[in-house]
């Protein structure tokens, strides 16, 4: 199974602010209808750290695209997402590769496509194509640069901003790609809000599960959620996963990509992908910025 990518293409004329840094996002739906699963593990005994990894990795060997899934210790679960894509036979294949782990497994439907969006905030334009910006960032050397997805810098050197560095896209596995400023002084580290103002950021950090976030992309604007999970890996098929994500059930939409997510002045993320949209609802996924972050010794201003 196949999960479509979606490119968003076409002349973008805005502005580029630094506000927010190109990032790739994928949209995602909202989780409905969750389904039962075959539970042979006792329902009363709390599952051990070996036992979730071992249905952890059951999930990730089935190899199934169109699926999301991260351990939440609290319910001694795995949790599974599935978007509209994968059959009942895929499933079967989920719980049977669980084994006797298979109690261990939350699974969940959402409609729609996992998608990575070509397409923190305003816009930027590569080949044709459009991502979103998700936070500008500086080095010690007082070189700025812009953050982005991974799947928006690759094989895509030259952007309308500037010229993405040479190693440091990754995509997949990760999801970030760093852009130089052509023009340093137009890098503005704050966000912007679709409401003609702007959020300063000035911290970066890490969020915690129920946590409400924000969202901004070139195509869907200023969206607020919450984060349902951490450590949530995505496979989008044809060997693309991302390890290590954010996901929220924050709505977003192709050309949102790269996209910032943060809440007050601290950044959290940049948008790599999911499923749905903004009149029904999304599961989104972001690539964390303290990853790019501490790879290339660069900090938000």
């Amino acid at each position: 199974m196949k999960v479509k990518t979606f490119l968003s293409s076409g002349s973008v004329t805005r502005k580029v602010r630094a506000a927010t840094v190109v990032a790739s996002l994928a949209t995602v739906s909202a989780l409905v209808v969750p389904t039962a699963t075959a539970s042979p593990a006792p329902a009363d005994t709390k599952a051990t750290v070996a036992q979730l990894a071992q249905a952890g990795d059951a999930v990730l060997s089935a190899d199934v695209g169109g699926t999301a899934w991260f351990t939440d210790k609290a319910s001694g679960k795995v949790v599974v997402t599935a978007d509209s894509t994968v059959s009942a036979a895929e499933i079967n294949r989920i719980k049977k590769a669980a084994g006797d782990q298979t109690g261990r497994l939350e699974i969940k439907r959402t409609p729609g496509k996992f998608s990575r969006l070509i397409a923190g905030g305003e816009a930027i334009t590569s080949s044709g194509v459009r991502c979103s910006l998700g936070f500008n960032v500086v080095n010690s050397a007082r070189q700025y640069f812009a953050l982005t997805a991974g799947h928006c810098t690759t094989g895509r050197p030259s952007w309308s901003i500037g010229t993405a560095v040479p190693g440091q896209t990754v995509f997949p596995n990760y999801d970030h790609g760093v852009i130089q400023h052509s023009n340093p002084a137009a890098a503005d580290g704050r966000v912007y809000l679709y409401n003609g103002t702007y959020r300063d950021i000035i911290n970066a950090g890490s969020p915690t599960v129920g946590q409400r976030i924000e969202r901004s992309g070139s195509t869907t604007g200023y969206r607020t959620g919450s984060v349902t999970g951490l450590n949530a890996t995505v496979n989008y098929g044809n060997g693309q996963l991302v390890y290590n994500t954010i996901q929220t059930n924050a709505c977003a939409q192709p050309g949102d990509s790269g996209g910032p997510l943060f809440a007050g002045n601290t950044a959290y993320g940049l948008l790599s992908g999911g499923s749905g949209n903004c009149t029904s609802g999304g599961t989104t996924f972001f690539e964390p910025v303290t990853r790019p972050l501490s790879l290339y010794g660069l900090s938000v201003f």
